[in-house]
C-alpha cells in the first residue's frame, strides 16, 4: 500500500489520499477480504469533483493495468485493460482508420473511467455517449467473483456499471466498438451568431448536417453583445492523416501561483480576442484531431491558473423545450452574481438512448461553466444554478460536480435507488456518500445480477 496524491482534477489543493495497488486490490476482491466502503477504482484523475474520491477508504491506482489486449481492424472492436488510456486506443487503432466513436474534452482519461462516468461529447446527437459502444465489460466484485457484462450477460449489472461513477465494483476490461473514418483530421467551420436567439435557430440544422458540433459563448458580453459566441462545426476530412499525433504537452504551467490567474479583466480581453480570432473567417479549413477535441491538453497543469483554491465546474442539461429560457437565465445568475467563466460551452444532445442506468446525456441544451474557487460566493451561485436546472425540469453532471445537495442529485436521477441496490459494498466515492447516502431509500429496491 503507498500514499499518494490522487487529487480531483479541479480541486488544486486536495489532499493527499490512500491509494492501493491493482495488484494487491485484486487480490484483496478475489479473497472476499476488502471491508464495507473501502475501495473505488481510480483512473487518470480527470473528474472535476469527487467521484473519483474515498474518503473513507482507499482508491485502486488502475494506470498500470494499460495493455491492448486485442483489435479487430474488420470490426472496429477493441478489448483493452481498464486503465488504458483513450490517447493509447487512438494511437493503436488510427493507422486502420479507426477512432473512438465518442470522446470527452480530454484524451488522457482511462478506458474504465470513461465507461464508469459514460462521459460524452460533440457528436451526442449522433452517436450518443460512450456507453452506448460498450459491448462488453469485466468485473470484479468484492464476493470473490468475475463477472461479464454485456447486453446479455449480467445485464442489470452492465447498466448499472455504465455511468455507475466505480460502485459497482472494479472494472478490469473492456470491449468498445470503434467507428470508421476517412482520416483524424476535422474539416472545421465557425460561424458567429449574435445572441442565443440565433444559436438556438442554427443549432438542430447544425446537428443533422455534421459529425460535431458545439458552440462557445462570450459569458462575459452584456449589451448588445449578450449570448453571443462562436458554433464550431466539424467532420473527419476525406483527405487527411492517419497518424496519431504525440498526446503530449509542449506548454505547462509548471509552478502553482498563489493567485486566480483567470480574473474578470483577463476574461474579458481573453473573450474578445478569441472570438475575433477563431470566428474572423466562416470558411471551413482542415485541422488535427487534437486541436479539435483536446485543445486544453495542449497546455499542462493548466488548472494550477485557477490559484491554489482550483476551480468548480457546473454542466446542467435542460429540456429542449425549455432551453430558450433557461439558459439565458443560466449566464444571467453567473452575471449578477459578478461570475466569470474561462470556458462556457453549449451544445445539443440528441436522442442516442444509452444502455446506462444513470446517464447524464438526455435530450436537451447542456451548459457548462467554469468558475474559480471563491468559497461561500461561488457555492451560493452554484447552488442557484442548480436550481434553476432542476426546476425546469433538468438535471446537473455529478462526475464533474464536488459539491451538489442530495436533493439535487436526487432530483436530476429519480432511479439512483436503483444503483444503490446493486453498489457493490466495498466500493464507496466521497461524492455517493455526500448525496445518496444522505437520503432515505425507503423500502429501497432489490436487484441482483442476472
Amino acid at each position: 500500500m503507498r500514499n499518494e496524491r490522487f487529487g480531483s482534477f479541479g480541486l488544486a489543493a486536495a489532499p493527499a489520499r490512500r491509494s492501493i495497488p491493482a495488484d494487491e486490490a485484486i487480490a484483496l476482491l478475489k479473497r472476499g477480504e476488502a471491508k464495507a466502503g473501502s475501495l473505488l477504482g481510480y483512473g487518470n484523475g480527470r473528474s472535476y469533483g469527487d467521484s473519483c474520491q474515498n474518503d473513507a477508504g482507499m482508491v485502486v491506482d488502475m494506470r498500470p493495468l494499460n495493455r491492448v489486449r486485442s483489435f479487430n481492424a474488420e470490426t472496429g472492436v477493441l478489448e483493452a485493460d481498464a486503465g488504458t488510456l483513450l490517447c493509447d486506443i487512438i494511437a493503436h487503432t488510427a493507422p486502420y482508420g479507426f477512432f473512438p466513436a465518442v470522446v470527452p474534452g480530454t484524451q488522457f482519461v482511462t478506458l474504465g473511467g470513461a465507461i464508469a462516468n459514460d462521459v460524452h461529447g460533440k457528436n451526442n446527437h449522433r452517436r450518443g455517449t460512450f456507453g452506448c459502444h460498450v459491448e462488453a465489460l469485466t468485473l470484479l466484485r468484492s464476493d470473490g467473483r468475475t463477472y461479464r457484462c454485456s447486453q446479455t450477460d449480467n445485464v442489470r449489472l452492465f447498466a448499472a456499471t455504465i455511468g455507475g461513477m466505480g460502485l459497482t465494483g472494479l472494472i478490469l476490461s473492456a470491449s468498445i466498438k470503434l467507428m470508421r473514418v476517412p482520416s483524424l483530421d476535422i474539416t472545421e467551420k465557425a460561424t458567429r451568431f449574435r445572441d442565443l436567439g440565433e444559436f438556438f435557430d442554427l443549432a438542430e440544422a447544425a446537428d443533422q448536417a455534421n459529425e460535431y458540433a458545439v458552440a462557445w459563448i462570450d459569458q462575459l458580453a452584456g449589451g448588445h453583445g449578450r449570448g453571443r459566441g462562436l458554433l464550431f462545426t466539424g467532420n473527419h476530412a476525406e483527405h487527411g492523416s492517419h497518424a496519431a499525433a504525440r498526446a503530449g504537452s509542449r506548454l505547462s504551467v509548471p509552478v502553482q501561483p498563489p493567485f486566480n490567474v483567470l480574473n474578470r479583466p483577463f476574461l474579458t480581453v481573453f473573450n474578445g480576442a478569441y472570438r475575433w480570432k477563431k470566428g474572423r473567417s466562416a470558411a471551413p479549413r482542415q485541422a488535427g484531431y487534437q486541436g479539435f477535441f483536446f485543445p486544453l491538453d495542449g497546455i499542462r497543469d493548466w488548472n494550477r491558473l485557477y490559484g491554489p483554491r482550483g476551480l468548480f465546474q457546473h454542466q446542467s442539461v435542460v429540456p429542449e423545450a425549455n432551453a430558450r429560457r433557461i439558459v439565458p437565465a443560466l449566464l444571467e445568475a453567473a452575471r449578477r452574481a459578478g461570475e466569470g467563466s474561462f470556458l462556457t460551452v453549449l451544445k445539443r444532445f440528441g436522442d442516442v438512448r444509452s444502455p446506462a442506468l444513470l446517464s447524464f446525456p438526455r435530450p436537451g441544451y447542456t451548459l457548462t461553466l467554469d468558475f474559480p474557487n471563491r468559497g461561500e460566493r461561488t457555492l451560493r451561485l452554484l447552488a442557484e444554478l442548480d436550481r434553476i436546472a432542476v426546476e425546469a425540469g433538468g438535471a446537473v453532471n455529478p462526475y464533474k460536480d464536488a459539491r451538489m445537495g442530495p436533493e439535487i442529485f436526487a432530483a436530476s436521477f429519480p432511479q439512483w435507488q436503483r444503483l444503490e441496490a446493486l453498489r457493490d459494498p466495498a466500493f464507496l466515492s466521497s461524492f455517493w456518500a455526500r448525496t445518496a447516502k444522505r437520503l432515505d431509500v425507503g423500502s429501497g429496491v432489490s436487484e441482483a445480477a442476472e
